[in-house]
């Protein structure tokens, strides 16, 4: 055989053996939709969706006891944690100076009635005599004016006696509701100053087996939020389980903080065993819509979108522009995936309603099965030696 001939056949053996390693190469390259992508089928399902936050636990009725008179704690009575009964003392101050000066008015009213008991004395003799032409009518109006004019100073003198009394009384400071005192700001010795802002000395919750949560929820979930809704919550103190309350008001004074409006939910809770206490954080979820038996995807679909350069991805129909109700899902078809537009309806976090574009048993894209996930083609080449 010739030698031109025997390099021509090395040359086309060479290159059927370069085309079948090209055709194993992208035979074993590229493969199928089903083991390069995740999948799952679109299936019926429930649905709720709910918005949270975080709140705080408070009592229903918290009163903060101050004092009306300034003074030394001599006495102590109740301390953290202990029942009281209304009217029940709580503490002491020292009543030196409020009995010194209750005494000295008490004594100014009972020099100022003798001295009325003698002006009345005097205008009955003044009467008598000025019937006897024995006085003048002026010296008689002297004598009822100076009698006027002592029980007018009567009067202020007793005011004047009871406003000190009442100030003794307040030396001794009463619980005003019967409760639990939840917070104790003073101690034995400790000199408390009455301004014209009362200081707190004691914090008594009335009643912990009635309880509320204040929460604040963004402008964004206010809408979908209403009177009476049920809502559930739990406390890092308990983390297994979960308790249940009920949206009791919306506070329409707003708050605004670096731009993020806030609305204050008020929370109303049962706590019969006590167990929940003051200060405590709930996180609140409140359940705004619920959907039975309706198409849903996981929202991994939502989200998946393939690499630049990904064979088998047939263009199809999508929307060029997504609004919170619309959205784009990848579909099997055949040995490729095809977008494809969808209308949404509600969304739990973790999956979502589908209210068209997809039917039972469409297999929806959730991610990528090659390499970690990216969408990335493989760079693996086909080399000849």
């Amino acid at each position: 055989m010739k030698p031109t001939v025997k390099k021509l056949l090395t040359v086309l053996l060479f290159l059927a053996l370069a085309g079948g390693g090209v055709a194993l190469y992208r035979s074993t390259a590229m493969p199928s939709p089903e083991q390069r992508y995740k999948l799952q089928s679109v299936e019926l399902g429930n649905l709720t969706q709910s918005v949270s936050a975080n709140g705080t636990l408070n009592p229903v009725v918290l009163v903060s006891v101050g004092t009306q008179v300034s003074g030394t704690v001599t006495k102590l009575y109740v301390d953290f944690n202990d029942k009281v009964k209304e009217g029940q003392p709580l503490l002491e101050l020292d009543p030196s100076l409020f009995a010194a000066q209750a005494r000295q008015t008490a004594a100014n009213v009972s020099n100022i009635a003798a001295s009325l008991d003698l002006a009345r004395t005097s205008e009955a003799r003044m009467k008598a005599l000025f019937a006897q032409e024995y006085v003048s009518r002026q010296e008689y109006d002297q004598a009822i004016q100076t009698r006027r004019s002592t029980e007018a100073l009567l009067a202020q003198a007793r005011a004047a006696a009871e406003k000190d009394r009442v100030n003794l009384d307040y030396t001794t400071i009463r619980s005003p509701v019967s409760g639990v005192v939840v917070d104790r700001v003073v101690d034995l010795g400790q000199t408390v100053a009455a301004s014209f802002q009362t200081p707190t000395l004691i914090k008594i919750a009335q009643d912990l087996s009635e309880m509320r949560i204040d929460s604040s929820f963004a402008e964004a979930d206010i809408g979908s939020i209403k009177e009476g809704q049920k809502v559930r919550f739990s406390v890092d103190a308990f983390p297994n389980r979960n308790f249940q309350g009920e949206v009791q008001q919306i506070r329409m004074n707003a708050t605004t903080t670096q731009n993020v409006v806030t609305y204050n939910v008020r929370v109303s809770v049962k706590n019969p065993e006590q167990i929940l206490l003051p200060g405590m954080t709930a996180y609140v979820n409140i359940a705004v819509a619920q959907r039975r038996q309706v198409l849903v995807v996981p929202n991994a679909a939502l989200r998946f979108k393939p690499a630049e350069g990904t064979p088998k991805v047939t263009p199809g129909e999508s929307r060029k522009k997504r609004d919170t109700a619309s959205g784009t899902v990848y579909v099997i078809d055949g040995d490729e995936i095809k977008p494809v537009g969808v209308q949404l309806g509600i969304t739990d976090n973790r999956n979502t309603e589908i209210l068209s574009g997809l039917k039972t048993g469409d297999r929806v894209v959730v991610g990528d099965n090659i390499g970690n996930g990216s969408g990335k083609p493989s760079s693996i080449g086909f080399r000849l030696f």
